[in-house]
């Protein structure tokens, strides 16, 4: 792939927390493809369009690669999320353009079996910023039991004319999640919340 640089995987496993065990144990992952940045450089380029054609569903299909290779399969993949970081002389709209549209996302899902929308952080940062990729549900966005987060960070990126470009998930939900599903939520209206004083 033009202009990749590295490519760095973290994966994180909790066996225990607080002490205790955790009912099952969690393993998050993140991938991240450190580019050039095709637009540094460019001033103001109006159509991204041709870079995101070339660049995302590559990058989609190799993170994700190293996803499902991590975690065991796609079936083993519960939670997902993506992200972007752009390098100082870069735009965050540089970076989203990766990341926010069917080049990139659509190559995640279907990879990893998924139906629900992507969330994900993006920004722009000096070169060994830590970035917090938020995950959720693959399939069922409104399971809370599966929002959590995995960080990453690439020591010598991204330079400033790169992007560090993210895809992340996870084997199952938070340990020891307990807070209950928003399916089963009772109705909270501010209304009442204020009587209640």
């Amino acid at each position: 792939m033009s202009g990749l640089r590295k490519v760095v995987t973290v994966v994180d496993e909790v066996l225990m927390d607080l002490g205790r065990p955790v009912a099952t144990p969690v393993r998050r992952v993140a991938a991240a493809a450190v580019i050039r940045n095709p637009w540094a450089g460019r001033g103001f380029v109006a159509d991204l369009q041709p870079g995101v054609e070339s660049l995302a569903p590559g990058l989609g299909r190799l993170l994700t690669d190293r996803l499902i290779g991590a975690l065991g399969g796609a079936e083993r993949v519960e939670a997902f999320g993506k992200a972007a970081v752009v390098g100082l002389d870069g735009e965050l709209e540089h970076g989203g353009a990766l990341i926010h549209t069917p080049y990139f996302g659509n190559v995640l899902r279907e990879l990893t079996e998924g139906t629900s929308i992507i969330v994900f952080s993006d920004d722009r940062l000096a070169a060994g910023a830590p970035l917090t990729v938020p995950l959720w549900h693959k399939t069922a966005a409104a399971t809370r039991s599966h929002y959590q987060t995995v960080q990453i960070r690439v020591p010598d990126a991204p330079r400033p004319d790169e992007i560090v470009v993210v895809a992340a998930a996870a084997s199952g939900p938070r340990p020891n999640a307990r807070i209950g599903d928003r399916r089963s939520d009772p109705v909270v209206r501010l209304a009442d919340l204020e009587n209640a004083r």
